[in-house]
C-alpha cells in the first residue's frame, strides 16, 4: 500500500505555483506579451516611485510641523558632522584648528559661575534697623555699655504694586470785589488727550504694557479694575489711537533715519486684521525696517495685504542695500539699480536643514559648509568694516570657490542640481542657493553687510510674542497704530532704554511743547539729554 502511493507521487509530481498555465505558443504572442508587460513593469515602477517621493515629502513636512509645535526652533548640527561627508569639508576645518607651528590649538576659556548678580545702585533703598535687646548692650561680667564696632548689612528684594493716582489741577479763580467781573483764572494745563481723563504715565504704561509686554488691553482692563478703576476695553483702545496720532511725525522722523542708512535689514510676519465687519477678517502684515550702526533705529510700517506696493512705497527713493529674504515682492525695487539685493545665508541653511531627513548625505555636507562660514563670522564679529571685509575675502571665499586640493561650495551645488528633482526638499534647497547665489556671497564685498537677516527677524520676535496674546489687530487703523508704538518702543530698547519712561517725557513734552524739535527726541539723542 506504501509502495503503490510512492509510486503515484513519483509518477505524478506536483506542479510549481509559478507556472503561468496556458502560455502561448507563438513567437510574436510571446513578444507582445512581454511588450506589454514591461510596459506595466514600468509604469508600476514609476507610480512606486512617485509614492516614495510623495511619502519623504509628506514626512519631512510633517517633521517640520512637528518642530514647529514641539521643538527648538535652532538648526544646529554635530560638530562631528563635518567628519562624515569627506575630506573636501573635513579638511579646511583641520587646517583651521591647527596653527602653521604645529602646536595644538589652545582651549578657550573657561566660563565664570553663575553668581547672584549685584542688585542695580540706582534703585531706591529704605534702610531698616534691627537693633539688640538694651540688656544686651551691656557686658554681663563688667556691667560696662558696649561701644558699636560695626554693622552687618544684607539686601531684601522687595516689591510694590503699581498705584494709581489722582492729579487734581485747581485753578483759583480771582474777580473785583467792586463790580465783581473781570475773572481772572489760570489756563487748562495741557493734556495728551484734549478733555480726556489719562495723564501721559497712564498712557505710556498702557502702550508699554501692551507693545513691550505684550498683554492686550482686556487683561489690563481686569488689572486696572483691582485697582479700583473702571476703565473700559472701548475706552483704552480709543487711548491707544489717539497716541498713535500725536507719536505719529517722531515715528516718521525715525523713518528718515532708516532710510539714511547704507545698510537696511527688513522682514515680514503675518497678522490677522478683525475689519470692518463687511468683508470679514483677512490677514494684514507688519514689515520691519533696521537701520546700521550710523542711524540705530527700527521702524515698523502696517499693510493690509503682502503684496510688493508696501515695501515699494515705503523705500521709494532709498539708495543702498537692502537684505532681505527671497521674497518676490523685492524684485521690482532691485530691478531700479539704487537698491542692491543682499540674500540671507540663514533662510539658505533653513532648506538644506529641512532636507536633512529625506536627503542626509547631501543635507549635510551643505549644512558643514554653512556651518564653517558662521564660525568664520565668530572670528570677524569683534573686528572693523575693513579688517571683516578682509577676513571674509581671504577665509570665506575659499570656501565658496575652493583651492587647488579642496572643492568648493559652489561647484559642489553645479554638480548636485542635475541628479535631484526640482520639487524634492534637497532640489529646492539647492536650487535656492544657486538662484540667490550672487545675493548670497554678496556679503564678502563689503564689511558693513551680515552674513543673514536675524537682525530683522528678531525685531520681529515681539510682534510674534505679542501675536499669541493679542490674537488679532481690530481695524487697519489700529495696525498702523501699532506700528508707530512698536517703531518708538523697539528703537527706545535698541538704546537700553526703559520705553515707559521715553514714552512718557515724549508724549508730555509734545503735549506741552507743540514747537519741540522732533530730531531732539530721537531716543539716543533724548537719552544723551539726560546723561549730560
Amino acid at each position: 500500500m506504501y509502495s503503490s502511493n510512492l509510486g503515484k507521487d513519483v509518477a505524478q509530481p506536483m506542479k510549481p505555483a509559478n507556472v503561468i498555465e496556458n502560455l502561448p505558443n507563438d513567437i510574436a504572442q510571446c513578444h507582445s506579451l512581454i511588450t506589454h508587460l514591461d510596459a506595466h513593469n514600468r509604469e508600476l515602477s514609476s507610480t512606486l516611485q512617485e509614492q516614495q517621493r510623495l511619502t519623504k515629502r509628506l514626512q519631512q513636512q510633517v517633521e517640520t510641523l512637528l518642530r514647529r509645535i514641539y521643538g527648538p526652533r535652532s538648526e544646529r548640527i554635530d560638530p562631528g558632522q563635518l567628519m562624515l561627508f569627506g575630506e573636501d569639508v573635513a579638511a579646511a576645518q583641520e587646517a583651521e584648528e591647527v596653527p602653521e607651528d604645529g602646536a595644538p590649538a589652545a582651549k578657550p576659556a573657561a566660563k565664570k559661575g553663575h553668581g547672584r548678580k549685584p542688585l542695580p545702585k540706582d534703585l531706591p533703598r529704605k534702610r531698616i534697623v534691627h537693633e539688640v535687646p538694651a540688656e544686651d548692650k551691656v557686658c554681663p561680667e563688667c556691667g560696662t555699655d558696649k561701644n558699636r564696632i560695626g554693622e552687618d548689612v544684607s539686601e531684601q528684594l522687595e516689591y510694590v504694586p503699581a498705584s494709581v493716582f489722582i492729579y487734581e489741577h485747581v485753578r483759583p479763580k480771582y474777580a473785583c470785589p467792586c463790580c465783581q467781573e473781570h475773572v481772572s483764572v489760570a489756563e487748562k494745563p495741557a493734556k495728551v488727550i484734549a478733555k480726556g481723563l489719562p495723564g501721559p504715565g497712564l498712557i505710556a504704561h498702557i502702550l508699554t504694557s501692551k507693545y513691550c509686554d505684550h498683554l492686550p488691553l482686556y487683561r489690563q482692563e481686569f488689572m486696572l479694575a483691582r485697582h479700583g478703576v473702571e476703565l473700559s476695553r472701548k475706552t483704552l483702545c480709543g487711548w491707544v489711537l489717539t497716541a498713535a496720532d500725536k507719536l505719529e511725525p517722531l515715528a516718521e522722523a525715525i523713518k528718515r533715519e532708516v532710510l539714511a542708512s547704507r545698510v537696511i535689514h527688513t522682514d515680514d510676519t503675518p497678522v490677522r486684521v478683525q475689519g470692518d465687519g463687511k468683508n470679514g477678517a483677512f490677514t494684514g502684515r507688519f514689515w520691519v525696517y533696521a537701520g546700521d550702526e550710523a542711524h540705530p533705529y527700527t521702524v515698523y510700517d502696517y499693510t493690509p495685504s503682502r503684496k510688493r506696493d508696501g515695501p515699494a512705497a515705503f523705500l521709494e527713493g532709498y539708495q543702498g542695500y537692502l537684505q532681505a529674504d527671497a521674497f518676490g515682492g523685492y524684485d521690482g525695487i532691485y530691478a531700479s539699480g539704487d537698491v542692491i539685493e543682499v540674500a540671507c545665508w540663514a533662510h539658505c541653511r533653513r532648506y538644506f536643514y529641512n532636507a536633512r531627513l529625506t536627503d542626509p548625505d547631501r543635507a549635510h555636507r551643505a549644512l558643514a559648509w554653512i556651518r564653517q562660514l558662521y564660525d568664520i563670522e565668530k572670528k570677524a564679529k569683534p573686528l572693523d568694516a575693513e579688517q571683516r571685509r578682509a577676513l571674509r575675502q581671504e577665509e570665506s571665499k575659499r570656501l565658496f570657490e575652493g583651492t587647488e586640493h579642496t572643492k568648493g561650495f559652489k561647484t559642489w551645488l553645479d554638480e548636485q542640481l542635475p541628479g535631484v528633482l526640482p520639487k524634492s526638499p534637497i532640489g529646492e534647497a539647492v536650487n535656492y542657493a544657486l538662484n540667490n547665489w550672487t545675493a548670497l556671497i554678496r556679503y564678502l564685498d563689503d564689511g558693513d553687510l551680515d552674513i543673514d537677516n536675524n537682525t530683522a527677524e528678531q525685531a520681529l520676535r515681539g510682534i510674534a510674542v505679542g501675536r499669541k496674546n493679542w490674537l488679532f489687530l481690530g481695524s487697519n487703523r489700529g495696525g498702523r497704530a501699532a506700528a508707530i508704538h512698536y517703531t518708538l518702543i523697539q528703537s527706545a530698547k535698541r538704546h537700553g532704554i526703559d520705553p515707559f519712561a521715553y514714552l512718557r517725557d515724549t508724549l508730555l513734552r509734545i503735549t506741552t511743547r507743540p514747537d519741540t524739535d522732533l530730531p531732539e527726541l530721537l531716543p539716543d539723542r533724548w537719552k544723551a539729554s539726560l546723561e549730560s
